[in-house]
């Protein structure tokens, strides 16, 4: 592609006749510069006289009548034959300037255009992800910042104790900032503006300083048990080694995984190499930062939606320059340009969280894996309960397994108790959600001074609200879902697109008035019923509802640690990676949830979930208990989570795949129609149905059909599902399907290689 230069505007003179004509010029240097706009490949731009380029550099160039950044992609491809309408040199546009930064890494713009491939998104999307922060690009401004004046103070200055706070901190130490002033003195920019005004602060310039110091890879960790050590230097072997590797670390909840790749991180610091570690949610950074900080002597860098713009700017230039040795990040800190990566770990790798369903598409897991073969590093996959991909190409060979088969410091696994809810001895009574079973557990616990946990996936009250006069529910008016009840905030809200509001007064389909009910529970409404069980209880509720950010979530694990909560109840945020010494019961409402709907994942999804979540009982001296209420106690997955035999349930769910060559052992692409006019929709869903490759018999084709959230943010929403072989490439095939169709500008079709979600 390239980028014109607009004609110059004819002059009305001729020129002087005296004048020369310039001496022929060469054939102008030409550079193809990717840009973060969805465009599939680079554009041409001209490069003017005494500017040197280089694949990599982060340039400027106008686009349009506005300018935008991009990256040297490098020479333009040249045709096998000159284009009639090749565009000519003169016309071509100039690069403005070079950004003064370290080039993105090869391995970087290689890796972009394989996710843009693999994913068949847009080149220019791919890159967006890889500098989302453009202000990045710039050099950092000089800030003002304040030191204390020499002379007297003024006549008629009061010192308030704030201001007395202020001039003992700045009577000695560097400039510091208005702001970080008030912060280290405890009291408001306000009072520091005034002091400055006063004459008492001086302003001086000063530029940010680094802020990440380097981690300490020749520190000591603890000690680790025989499996842990096999497995670390197994892990440090490959880093140091260098190359490409994957390993699974497979290891049951509190065998000290952690521990086990941080000495691969080590590895990677003394080595001198970067390395990143992907969480699959911000909530369990907060505790992970601290262990981290206790093991290495500083703290990460890191990379994930909660950080200010400043605070991502300078963490982006620090990643770009290398000085942020180690990042701890959400999925999208892999797309970042590090130029000396050494080692890549995803921890919880079989976590739903590491799949972007917007945008690119992609599984951060299986990026990650190509990332670190494209760039011939090491990287580490790490799990209690490996998804099942994982598995399989642990067993054909692709991945190499480390096991760690016991718990750290002799703890044991809890036993697993399943309750029959169907039984008259074991159902709750009416209105209420706890068997007598799991209420005598309880109360025991509380009574012997240990603590509990009480789980359900399920947020605010209660799923649905309904009308008790006409049956009328309350649903969602952008999507095809009900609102829940939230009575923490009395809100009604949808999960799907965010949309709240006040529980109606009276109904709008009967006008019956406060005729509306809660059905179903939802973690509030089980609250609710434990501070009416056990009052004298110290309760916490652990939800991203009720707690926001790392260290409101924080906050909550340091209490239960210091045994200031007996008991917390929450859904999936306090399932995972959490480690509470005196918590050795823990009650799981619903088992069942999670089973239903007709998800090809579902009984992995459920399994991994609920043995998280009896993960946390009884991980240290103490023994642990664990409860499963459930209607279904014959199912496969409670059976295996009840006899601790993950492997009997995986031989299930191995053989059930392979008989409808589901993932791991076929492939599988969707295609997501959507638009705000139904009925376009339903015309351009209906044309791809009618131009799908049916004729092969090695694919299945599927659909359309309305997606099970048919309607989400306003959008009606129909699908499409190809199903063929492990070994046969999708991408060609629906590429040639989508060249077929002729999509309107109000409709757009997604693609989604490997779908996880089939909502």
């Amino acid at each position: 592609m390239t980028a014109e230069e607009p004609e110059a505007p004819k002059l009305g003179r001729a020129s002087s006749p005296k004048s020369k004509p310039p001496p022929p010029a060469g054939p102008a240097r030409r550079v193809a510069v990717a840009l973060p706009l969805p465009f599939p490949e680079p554009f041409d731009y001209r490069v003017p006289d005494g500017l040197d380029l280089a694949p990599g550099d982060y340039v400027e160039v106008p686009l349009g009548p506005r300018r935008v950044f991009g990256v040297v992609w490098g020479a333009p491809a040249q045709p096998a034959e000159p284009a009639e309408n090749a565009v000519p040199d003169a016309k071509l546009k100039p690069v403005a300037r070079r950004f003064d930064l370290p080039p993105m890494p090869e391995a970087s713009r290689r890796f972009i255009e394989w996710v843009a491939g693999y994913t068949m998104s847009q080149l220019g999307n791919v890159l967006r992800m890889a500098v989302s922060v453009s202000a990045a690009l710039e050099e950092p401004r000089a800030m003002t910042g304040y030191c204390r004046a020499d002379a007297d103070l003024p006549d008629g200055f009061k010192l308030t104790a704030a201001r007395k706070a202020v001039l003992a901190l700045m009577a000695d130490g560097p400039p510091r900032t208005a702001a970080d002033i008030a912060n280290e003195a405890g009291c408001s920019p306000a009072v520091v503006r005034a002091m400055a005004d006063a004459g008492v602060l001086l302003p001086v310039p000063i530029r940010p300083l680094g802020r990440f110091q380097a981690p300490d890879g020749t520190l000591a960790g603890p000690t680790l048990s025989d499996f842990q050590r096999e497995a670390a230097d197994h892990l440090a072997a490959r880093v140091t080694e260098g190359g490409y590797s994957c390993t699974l670390l497979d290891g049951v909840t509190g065998s000290g995984k952690t521990e086990v790749y941080f000495e691969a991180v080590a590895a990677a610091l003394r080595a001198g190499k970067q390395a990143l570690v992907l969480l699959p949610e911000i909530a369990l950074s907060a505790q992970w930062l601290d262990r981290f900080q206790a093991r290495f002597g500083a703290r990460p860098a890191e990379w994930h939606s909660d950080l200010t713009g400043m605070i991502r700017r300078t963490t982006w230039r620090a990643i770009a320059s290398g000085e942020a040795r180690v990042v701890v990040g959400a999925r999208s800190a892999l797309f970042l340009p590090y130029p000396d990566l050494g080692l890549i770990v995803v921890d919880e790798e079989h976590e739903p969280a590491f799949k972007q369903e917007d945008g690119v598409i992609y599984h951060a897991r299986d990026m990650a894996v190509a990332r670190a073969h494209l760039g011939k590093i090491p990287t580490v996959l790490v799990s209690a309960t490996p998804a099942l991909e994982t598995l399989v190409n642990a067993e054909v060979g692709r991945y190499t397994r480390m096991d760690l088969p016991g718990r750290h410091g002799g703890a044991t696994m809890p036993d697993v108790t399943l309750i029959d809810l169907r039984k008259p001895d074991a159902a709750p009574p009416r209105h209420q959600w706890l068997s007598p079973i799991l209420r005598k557990a309880m109360t025991e616990t509380l009574e012997a001074g240990e603590q509990g946990m009480l789980f359900l996936n399920r947020r605010g009250y209660a799923p649905l609200t309904l009308c008790r006069a006409c049956g009328h529910r309350l649903q969602c008016p952008n999507c095809t879902a009900w609102l829940v009840e939230h009575r923490l905030t009395k809100r009604l809200q949808c999960h799907h697109c965010g949309f709240t509001a006040k529980t109606p007064e009276s109904c709008e389909n009967c006008g019956a008035e406060e005729s509306f009910v809660a059905c179903g529970p939802g973690v509030e409404r089980v609250a609710e019923e434990a501070a009416m069980l056990w009052p004298e209880a110290r309760v916490a509720m652990m939800t991203s509802d009720t707690l926001l950010g790392p260290r409101a979530i924080q906050d909550v694990i340091d209490k239960v640690k210091a045994q200031e909560i007996d008991l917390l109840i929450g859904t999936q945020v306090m399932a995972k990676g959490h480690h509470f010494p005196m918590l050795t019961l823990v009650g799981v409402v619903d088992a069942d949830l999670g089973l239903s709907g007709g998800d090809l994942r579902a009984s992995e999804r459920t399994f991994q979930l609920l043995h998280q979540v009896a993960g946390r009982a009884g991980r240290e001296s103490r023994p642990g208990r664990v409860y499963l209420q459930t209607h279904m106690p014959e199912h496969p997955v409670m059976q295996a989570l009840a006899s601790h035999d993950r492997e009997a349930f995986l031989d299930h769910e191995k053989q059930s795949r392979l008989e409808t060559g589901m993932p791991p052992f076929g492939r599988l692409a969707a295609l997501i129609v959507s638009g705000e006019d139904d009925r376009l929709v339903d015309q351009v869903a209906l044309r791809l149905g009618r131009t799908a490759p049916r004729d092969r018999q090695e694919l299945l084709v599927l659909g359309p059909a309305p997606a099970p959230l048919s309607i989400l943010r306003g959008r009606h929403r129909r699908r499409l599902l190809i199903q063929g072989p492990k070994g046969l490439a999708l991408q060609p095939i629906v590429a040639e399907w989508l060249d077929k169709v002729e999509i309107p500008p109000q409709v757009r079709v997604q693609v989604d290689i490997d779908p996880y979600s089939f909502m």
